[in-house]
């Protein structure tokens, strides 16, 4: 049973960093990390085949590496945190909402603009 909930961890974690691809505000490669951890203790098969995939298994050995974040990927997200923030303001979210968002956002690009580049 424990192996099951583990792999269905790893399902659910691998759909949504593959959704996350074409969302800005999913975060794709942290759900990428979560499925290979999932399925590390339920599937050596699918953690082989998440870690061997030409698309999806790169990041993940970046990360593992040396904790290393693609320059593409690093574009990417800072483009999302834009959009986001620019939605959230659009919207008409409260001064202080906005304000909670800008520490919050600028701590993650900070964050990801101080990872290594592989």
């Amino acid at each position: 049973m424990t192996r099951f909930i583990w792999m269905l961890c790893g399902g659910v974690a691998l759909v949504l960093g593959v959704v996350g691809i074409f969302l800005p505000l999913m975060p794709t490669v942290p759900l990428l990390l979560m499925a290979a951890f999932c399925f590390a203790r339920s599937s050596q098969a699918l953690h082989d085949w998440l870690l061997d995939h030409p698309k999806l298994g790169p990041p993940i050995h970046d990360w593992q590496r040396n904790g290393a974040i693609d320059r593409k990927a690093k574009i990417l997200a800072t483009l999302s945190i834009g959009l986001s923030f620019a939605l959230s303001f659009v919207l008409g979210l409260t001064e202080w909402l906005l304000l909670v968002q800008v520490i919050v956002l600028s701590a993650v690009a900070l964050f990801i603009w101080t990872r290594p580049e592989e």
